[in-house]
């Protein structure tokens, strides 16, 4: 617990240890919720506009009700990285359905709001990631999640499970596959480099619209790097010049080993770091 974190729930800015959701909330026992991470670089917000359009997707999708309109929203985020004096970290939103009164496998009436919950994390090395020196590792995993994935809901057991093997078997990270394709990563979208040019999966229900991913991949077309947008297999990987990933807290991440073979010469190669160094230079100049 952060002693004097200011938390943001429904309404009100409360002290962490103040703020309280039911025991009946749908994001609680059905996971029927929706959420989204906004990076904080030099006490500014990245991407914001993105990651509103995409909580606006996720919410229509669910059908859930938008209960704030884009302007509360970042009057909302700037207040809590002011009040929590947030110059490098996160702010984590997440919107429920809502408290019914009691555990219903129906919808509750469209009369019942939304939950609404907003926290900031301090995070002092998003800009100068050590992992972005060195690299990360990865292993593949068979990819069991619903096949709704381009809903950012907070249905994240199997990606949390994923992390844990990844950590067992002294990685990183995990990949990943279905039907042999790589889909993206835990938390992040995945991508490999060969003959200059950046590869990664189309945009589908089996992949979630990254923000990071969008912004990086205009800012690499604008830079007259190809962008090839289709399936690819781990094989591919273990033979490409380089990987890496995109995330709203990891930015532009190497990857330097997939299932214990080293990829490219084992270490950041030049497109990754240009991408990583282009990434932040542009959306710093964005920022909100």
């Amino acid at each position: 617990m952060h002693k004097n974190r200011i938390v943001y729930l429904n309404g009100e800015y409360l002290p962490e240890a103040e703020a309280k959701a039911s025991i009946f909330d749908r994001g609680f026992v059905f996971a029927d919720a929706v959420y989204e991470v906004t990076s904080v670089v030099d006490g500014k917000l990245l991407d914001f506009d993105g990651h509103v359009a995409r909580l606006e997707r996720s919410l229509g999708e669910l059908a859930i009700r938008n209960p704030l309109t884009r302007e509360a929203l970042l009057d909302i985020h700037r207040e809590l990285v002011a009040r929590n004096e947030i110059a490098e970290g996160l702010v984590y939103l997440q919107i429920s359905r809502g408290n019914p009164g009691d555990r219903d496998f129906l919808f509750p009436a469209e009369d019942v709001p939304p939950t609404v919950v907003l926290f900031t994390q301090s995070v002092s090395n998003l800009v100068e990631a050590p992992k972005a020196l060195t690299g990360i590792k990865v292993i593949s995993i068979p990819d069991l999640r619903w096949a709704r994935r381009d809903i950012k809901t907070v249905q994240l057991l199997y990606p949390s499970m994923a992390k844990m093997m990844a950590r067992q078997a002294g990685a990183d990270d995990g990949w990943f596959v279905q039907d042999g394709f790589v889909t993206e990563g835990t938390a992040n979208n995945a991508y490999i480099v060969k003959d200059g040019q950046i590869i990664t999966r189309a945009l589908s229900n089996d992949i979630l619209h990254g923000i990071t991913r969008a912004a990086l991949l205009l800012y690499a077309r604008e830079a007259q790097i190809k962008v090839v947008e289709r399936n690819f297999t781990v094989e591919e990987a273990k033979a490409a010049d380089e990987a890496f990933i995109t995330g709203a807290s990891t930015f532009v991440m190497p990857v330097v080993e997939i299932d214990g073979g080293k990829i490219g010469g084992g270490a950041p190669g030049p497109v990754a770091r240009r991408l990583r160094e282009l990434y932040i230079q542009e959306a710093r100049k964005g920022a909100v």
